[in-house]
């Protein structure tokens, strides 16, 4: 197991690590993992710009086409 300078240790006698410590540290990670996330939801995103990046496109295809036609013709 990595040894974990973070954990608490005891004030004197031999410097042993402590075996709960990692597990103190990840569960205080998922706690504020769940927090945040309840915290701040997920927000769908706007469809005005996914709308416009299709007519964008389109527009496009148009005016290539144009170009094409009277080169061509």
């Amino acid at each position: 197991m990595a040894h974990n300078p973070h954990a608490p240790r005891p004030p004197h006698g031999p410097q042993e690590p402590d075996p709960a410590g990692s597990t103190q540290m990840f569960q205080a990670f998922v706690n504020d993992e769940t927090t945040a996330r309840r915290a701040a939801p997920a927000a769908t995103p706007p469809a005005g710009p996914r709308v416009g990046l299709i007519l964008g496109v389109v527009v496009g295809v148009v005016v290539l086409a144009a170009v094409a036609w009277l080169a061509l013709g």
